[in-house]
């Protein structure tokens, strides 16, 4: 008498609020690229469209979820949402599913309701626990749980997972049924140093100018003064971590400048961007420094997704694993 392997099928995903397809990739580096078929993206920017094609190889074209029904979105395993966090037209918990229309969490939602996926991974700022005093959270909760989802909730540290970024998010994760065999990650401690994402020799461009230098150190001036701890941030190689790199980063750099010796500071690379949020070198960047700042800032830092993708597969494995029992006489 012996065992068979075990197996599990391909996981089907779709891919909403897509973005540059930071979350897909988490994913798919967890799970391994070949068995995970993304069967639907949905992303309205058009130039965010652009990189998240040139990578995947893809075709998409600019979607806007709010009008797609959800009969037409294809049958999945996987759900992944970077939500906007936008205010619900209902505060409260009187009406459950109706609560969230007039959000964008709403067509997630209609969209789980008619599909039924095995499991969902959502993403939003970390400021979505305190929104409307808690009570956002509250119905996103009910909403899923009036679904049959068991709902695991954690805010998880781009630099508890080796991204020298103190980027801090809050992650949703669903399973069908009363399921409580999903764990966050727990954090790897890998020790970060902004020198692992800064480039040699960078072009002079990134180098800020004296006039911006200047009103930098003077609104930093100004805010000391009143008291609070606005005005931008100096990093260099030896730093631990930088802040949150946003998707304003394009503006003025002011929250991450790196220093340099003998010049003004200069603004991070759009290379060093990607890497401060965990893309490998082989994500290829192609839109201007412009777009790839808000691309980047507006993305997820990717080992923080793969270290949730990996007890992701767990479940997965463990929903779909089939053991046979063969006799031979």
């Amino acid at each position: 008498m012996m065992k068979s392997k075990k197996t599990s099928p391909k996981i089907r995903i779709i891919d909403l609020f897509a973005g540059i397809g930071g979350i897909r990739l988490g994913v798919e580096h967890a799970f391994g690229a070949s068995n995970v078929d993304c069967v639907f993206t949905s992303e309205i920017d058009v130039n965010a469209l652009r990189t998240y094609n040139h990578h995947f190889k893809e075709d998409n074209f600019p979607l806007d979820i709010t009008t797609v029904a959800e009969r037409s979105v294809p049958s999945h395993d996987l759900l992944l949402a970077g939500f906007p966090c936008q205010p619900f037209s209902q505060a409260g918990l009187k009406k459950g599913f109706e609560d969230c229309r007039g959000s964008l969490f709403f067509d997630i939602a209609r969209i789980l309701k008619e599909h039924r996926p095995t499991m969902f991974l959502l993403e939003n700022v970390k400021q979505l626990k305190g929104h409307d005093k808690g009570r956002t959270l509250k119905t996103i909760i009910a909403v899923l749980e009036e679904m049959d989802y068991t709902v695991h909730i954690d805010v998880l540290r781009a630099k508890d997972f080796g991204v020298p970024q103190n980027r801090e998010r809050v992650f949703i994760v669903g399973i069908l049924g009363n399921n409580s065999s999903f764990q966050f990650p727990r954090p790897s401690h890998i020790h970060t140093s902004v020198s692992s994402i800064l480039e040699q020799d960078v072009d002079p461009k990134y180098t800020i100018s004296d006039r911006l230098w200047e009103g930098h150190q003077r609104r930093k001036k100004e805010h000391l003064e009143k008291g609070n701890g606005f005005g931008f941030s100096l990093f260099s190689e030896t730093s631990t971590y930088t802040n949150t790199i946003s998707a304003r980063y394009y503006k003025d750099g002011s929250e991450i400048l790196i220093e340099q010796a003998g010049k003004n500071p200069r603004k991070l690379t759009p290379r060093e961007a990607a890497r401060l949020q965990g893309f490998p070198d082989t994500f290829e960047i192609p839109v201007s420094d412009t777009q790839a700042y808000r691309q980047f800032g507006n993305s997820v830092a990717v080992p923080v997704i793969q270290a949730i993708g990996v007890e992701l597969s767990k479940v997965w494995d463990t929903l779909n694993t089939e053991q046979k029992d063969y006799c031979y006489a």
